[in-house]
């Protein structure tokens, strides 16, 4: 399981904090994490697929939720200063036109993975923190 480098170039005096945690923190594969995310939003009582696969290991994830009412938020990953992973909201907009966006950024991305969720309440069922607009 690959593991965020450490730099050994210089003072371990200077280390912070935050570069222990990332040094000593291993990646987890972004297939576990997709289909982790599907699992907690069935066990929520909403139906998730997996929309689109792409790299197993190290592929971006965007999650698209839909109010089954002809909406959808799309919740796209970034970093924020601390290097902790947020999800940034777009929507909601009719789905057709995140559609339109999930496939314009699958032509500059590959690699990238599509959870879809279907949930009259809006649940993402993210953990980490969401951008709130």
């Amino acid at each position: 399981m690959p593991v965020w480098p450490i730099n050994l170039d210089h003072d371990d005096a200077h280390t912070t904090t935050l570069e222990m945690k990332f040094a000593m923190m291993p990646a987890l594969k972004t297939s576990i994490w997709a289909y982790a995310l599907i699992r907690r939003a069935e066990i929520g009582g909403a139906y998730a697929v997996m929309a689109l696969k792409g790299d197993s290991d190290a592929g971006a994830v965007l999650v698209k939720v839909c109010t089954l009412d002809g909406q959808a938020v799309l919740y796209r990953p970034i970093r924020n200063m601390a290097g902790e992973r947020i999800w940034l909201p777009k929507g909601p907009l009719p789905e057709r036109e995140i559609d339109m966006l999930i496939s314009k950024r699958k032509q500059t991305d590959p690699d990238m993975w599509v959870v879809e969720i279907e949930d009259k309440q809006g649940r993402h069922f993210l953990t980490e923190p969401v951008d709130e607009q």
